[in-house]
């Protein structure tokens, strides 16, 4: 049974291994950790996937981190995306493979990369439509998509009824001349923090400029 767990630690050498020893101690198998950012007050934030058997509390694992001077459990939940975590540099390369249809595989891989439910591809324009969303994705009525704009994608008051927590990025003009926004999901969190959605929005710029040249 997978879980992802997002840690706070000192950004200091040694503290990843310190936080792997203490899960595999502690009774996890660890699939894979990652780094999500490294921020100015010396901490780091980063992503652990691991493990457990059917049935096995995770709550142990919460324990032996917080055994481990300065870190701090910011999330633990299922996870359903996959049995790892992609990089950035193998989610730019699926896209860079099928230029005419980067967006749809940037959309298929931000689960993994970002560690979200579900994925989906706006295109903005004066009728907004759903070019491209993951098999978990919400159906997003004409009114939801209707408050999608480039100029406020924070701003989902029109979202409500999906029980997700948002982030969204918009990409330059594709070649073809579209407007296109990628909104993620988490369902419950973690929220997004700004360098994932400073990626998020990197990516989308990058594939927009690829597809349909």
């Amino acid at each position: 049974m997978p879980f992802l767990l997002r840690v706070e630690l000192p950004d200091v050498p040694g503290s990843l291994g310190m936080l792997a020893t203490a899960l595999g101690a502690a009774g996890a198998d660890i699939e894979a950790i990652q780094i999500v950012e490294h921020r100015a007050d010396g901490f780091a934030i980063d992503d652990g996937l691991f493990d457990l058997p059917v049935g096995a509390p995770p709550d142990w694992r919460i324990t032996a981190c917080h055994a481990i001077e300065g870190v701090k459990v910011l999330w633990i939940s299922r996870y359903h995306a996959g049995a790892n975590l992609s990089m950035d540099l193998e989610t730019v390369e699926a896209f860079t493979a099928e230029p005419q249809r980067a967006l749809e595989r940037l959309v298929d891989a931000v689960p993994t990369t970002f560690r979200t439910d579900w994925a989906l591809a706006v295109a903005l324009d004066t009728e907004n439509q759903v070019l491209h969303s993951t098999a978990a994705a919400p159906r997003l009525t004409p009114e939801m998509l209707a408050t999608i704009h480039a100029d406020r994608l924070d701003d989902f008051s029109g979202f409500e009824e999906i029980p997700a927590t948002l982030a969204a990025a918009v990409s330059s003009k594709t070649g073809a001349g579209t407007h296109v926004a990628i909104i993620a999901g988490r369902h419950g969190g973690p929220e997004f923090i700004a360098s994932e959605r400073a990626r998020l929005e990197h990516m989308t710029a990058l594939a927009a400029s690829l597809q349909n040249r």
